[in-house]
């Protein structure tokens, strides 16, 4: 299985003709937030492989070619609060950052995001999914202490360290933390059994 990662960031190689080429093997495409609509769109319509993605604190809506608001780019599927099988993985979503701006969206304290976490946690547990079942987690900020920044803005979920503990997906997939912040700083971590990986601005990955 190979998957194609992006987050926060479009690169030039990705939005052009060269993508079907060298991802013509990708059987997933994987959005950790931050992009735009229009470049998720071109992904979507260059490779034959289904696409789920969060939202990040920037994302916003975009203005169409007939003049309507979008926001959610299509051919995507939105994993936020949701747990979804296909291309043969059982995956599922939280998107959002640490809250660093009154009333603005995708954004929660660390109790708003745990209510989140918990609800999820509800559906997954209803889906009786154990360590073999459940392959992938994605979100836009990583746990927490885990490629976290030096910012509060950057700072991880202690909700996610949690879940990760109790579900024990093979990978966590996570954006946010730009690595040209910290270029030094780990962007891959085994936290259990859990491959905790930060995408930005993109990872071609094989499970």
């Amino acid at each position: 299985m190979k998957i194609l990662a992006v987050s926060d960031e479009p690169i030039k190689w990705i939005y052009s003709a060269t993508l079907r080429e060298r991802c013509k093997d990708v059987q997933l495409v994987v959005g950790c937030g931050d992009l735009p609509i229009w470049y998720m769109e071109f992904i979507a319509s260059s490779l034959d492989a289904p696409c789920v993605y969060v939202r990040g604190n920037h994302d916003s809506f975009e203005i169409g070619e007939s003049g309507k608001i979008k926001t959610d780019p299509g051919g995507w599927i939105n994993l936020d609060m949701n747990v979804q099988t296909m291309a043969g993985l059982t995956m599922a979503g939280l998107q959002g950052c640490l809250r660093y701006k009154p009333d603005a969206p995708y954004q929660y304290s660390q109790f708003e995001q745990t209510a989140r976490g918990c609800l999820l946690s509800a559906r997954l547990f209803t889906r009786q999914l154990t360590v073999k079942s459940f392959d992938l987690m994605v979100t836009h900020s990583p746990p927490f202490g885990i490629h976290n920044g030096a910012d509060h803005a950057h700072t991880g979920f202690k909700v996610f360290n949690r879940m990760m503990d109790t579900f024990k997906p093979r990978l966590w997939l996570h954006g946010h933390q730009h690595t040209n912040y910290a270029p030094r700083d780990a962007t891959e971590t085994l936290v259990g059994a859990t491959k905790v990986m930060n995408v930005h601005p993109f990872r071609i990955i094989e499970i």
